[in-house]
This record gives structure tokens, sequence and C-alpha cells, in this order.
């Protein structure tokens, strides 16, 4: 694990792309140029960012990042990438909350100039808890801080999603409610289930993600909440932090129209992957950092909303976590970088927690 390669995300290359993107910056902005072109080392494992200087006597945006939707040639993560939806939802949430999110500026919808469409936003300074290898491990500025600080950082972080909850009006967020019958729940999750069917279409399923679903089934809450704007992947590693303060809230393309819990659900199931990771691994990982029991109630007294069912909320992060997991695995496969077991659960990192949730022995 510490001297695995980071899965390839992309046939793209770099310079190539910081050609492209100055012919079309000159479009929009007659003579600026387009200098320290960089692909950030923690670009995500969907879409791709770019990182840019502009020189132009006539803007005062200097640093930008550009959000370039998935490549087409490289086995794309998610069947499709909506960039006006995630810069709408990216300036809908500047305008309604004290979020720190990034300024939007350019959308391109046309897959043109560089081969797919992309916005392009001012980048935050700062730093971002490291995936890979992941803030639970040593050797990283998270870990290494003191308690204290890591403190401070959690009720910072918890606190982000206890604003966007409340101060989003919800009825601005229902254009992400996906197409189908019934409550917002009942139709996020149908929406995973369509995306699992893609994921294998071609393909052996993965008995544990089908029994998981199955036990959401049996245990789906009676009451599920009012429905709220979710970040959608609700995490530290989506956040850039000036010291162990937020600066900038990034990455919504997993956004959505679901009740609270989907979002805290996320977050506490995706802290937990890394942790369980890192224990397996033989390190002590964080393990007072936050913890579900932490979160949810600092969320309670932030919002007034008393999170419910999170079992049912921790085992569908788990399970949407699986099923992003047993795609990116397919992808290392389509590239040559893992070969395929003849138990697809395998390919799931954590198959083991997940199955235990299903059993109902995790927490």
């Amino acid at each position: 694990m510490a001297t695995a390669p980071r899965p390839r995300t992309s046939t793209r290359e770099p310079e190539e792309l910081g050609r492209r993107l100055a012919a079309w910056l000159d479009t929009r902005l007659p003579g600026a140029k387009v200098i320290n072109v960089s692909v950030p080392g923690s670009n995500g494992m969907s879409s791709e960012t770019l990182l840019f200087d502009i020189e132009h006597p006539d803007t005062p945006l200097r640093a930008c990042a550009l959000r370039l939707a998935a490549d087409p040639a490289a086995y794309t993560v998610f069947p499709s990438y909506d960039m006006p939806r995630q810069h709408r939802v990216m300036s809908l949430v500047a305008r309604h909350t004290d979020l720190p999110v990034p300024s939007v500026q350019w959308l391109e919808e046309d897959p043109g100039p560089l081969g797919a469409p992309f916005f392009v936003m001012a980048r935050a300074e700062g730093r971002v808890p490291p995936d890979v290898m992941p803030y639970t491990y040593e050797g990283n500025w998270l870990h290494a801080a003191t308690d204290a600080e890591r403190a401070v950082l959690q009720e910072a972080s918890i606190s982000l999603l206890a604003r966007l909850h409340d101060q989003f009006p919800a009825k601005e967020a229902e254009f992400l409610l996906p197409e189908g019958e019934g409550r917002p729940l009942r139709r996020h999750v149908d929406a995973q289930r369509a995306y699992y069917s893609w994921v294998v279409e071609g393909l052996a399923p993965s008995p544990l993600i089908e029994r998981a679903f199955a036990r959401l089934e049996e245990i789906w809450p009676q009451d599920e909440g009012p429905a709220v704007l979710n970040w959608g992947d609700a995490r530290i590693g989506n956040v850039v932090y000036d010291g162990f303060t937020p600066a900038a809230v990034l990455d919504w393309e997993m956004a959505a129209y679901a009740p609270r819990e989907v979002d805290l659900g996320w977050t506490v199931y995706l802290h937990r992957f890394f942790q369980d990771l890192t224990v397996g691994f033989g390190q002590p990982g964080l393990p007072d950092f936050l913890r579900r029991e932490d979160l949810e109630r600092r969320y309670a007294e932030l919002t007034g909303h008393t999170p419910r069912d999170m079992e049912f909320h921790t085992l569908y992060a788990a399970l949407r976590h699986g099923i992003v997991m047993l795609r990116i695995a397919y992808r290392q496969a389509h590239f040559g970088e893992v070969e395929i077991p003849e138990n697809p659960d395998g390919l799931i990192l954590h198959h083991a927690s997940l199955a235990a949730m299903v059993q109902g022995t995790y927490w």
C-alpha cells in the first residue's frame, strides 16, 4: 500500500491541455497569457483539475483552477459529467450561504476546445488532507497536528455541513432531484441502483453490493425527514484549509437533493474508510478524530436536527462508495494495473466493513 502507484485517471497530456487552454482563453480574454500550468498531485479519481495563472491587465483573476469533465477515453467513473450543473450549484451556494466556495467564472459547454466541457474558477491557496496516502497515515500535515488543532478542523468542518443544510433554501435545490417516482431518498437510492447496473454491465455482478441494497430495504427509514441541498462528496479531502480553517469547499459533482443524513453518513463513513484501511496496515491512524458519535452530536447542536437512522445512512454511504470503488478497480483492470479476481467483491477495498454493516455488526 505504501508504495502502490496512483491509479491512472486520464490519457490527456498536461502540456497539450495547456496549449489548448491558452488558445481558448484568447477567445474569452484577448491578449491574456496562461502561465504556470500544472496538474495537482491530489487530482481526483473522476473529473480532472488543471491549475494555472493568468497574466492580463484587465482582470483581477490571477490564480485559477479549471474543472474538466472526465476523459471519455479513460474508462470514466461516472456515466456522464454535467459541468453546467456543477457550475450552477457552486454559484447558488455562493449566493445563498456563507460557505467559502470558489468564485466560478467561465463555463464552456462545447467539448471542442479541451475535449470535454469545463469551467474555470478562482483558485484557493492552502492545504488539503491527502487521500493518497490517506491523512490517517503517518507523514502528512494533518496526522502531525496536535489533538487541539485537529479538534479545530473537525469543528470547522462539521459546521460547513450544518450551515449548508440550514442556510441553503431547499426549494432552490429541487432541480437536482433525479427523475422517477417517490420521495427524494427513494429517488436517490434508485439512481444509485441504476449507476450500479451501469458499472457491472457485461461484467460479473457483486454479490456483496446486491446484499447491501437488499439490507437497505429491510431497514428503510419510517420517516426520512426533509430534503436539503447535499454537498454530495462531503469530506475533509474536498476542503482547502488555511491552517485548520476552511478556505474553500470543493467538488460538487455529486451534489443532490436528499435528506441531511445522506451527507452526514458520507462524512462519517469516508473517514472510517481511511481509518479502517490504516489500522489494517498496522498503524493506529486517528481513532479520536471525526468519530461518528461526536459528529452526530455536534451536528444536532448546530442545527437543532437530531440525525436519525444513521445505521441506514452509513450503510448507504459504504454501499455507494463500494460501487465507486468497483468502477475504479475495473478501470485499473482496463489499464492493466490489476487483474480481476474470480469474486468481484475482492475489488472493493472495504468489502469487510461493508459486509459487517450488512450483517449489523460493524458499529
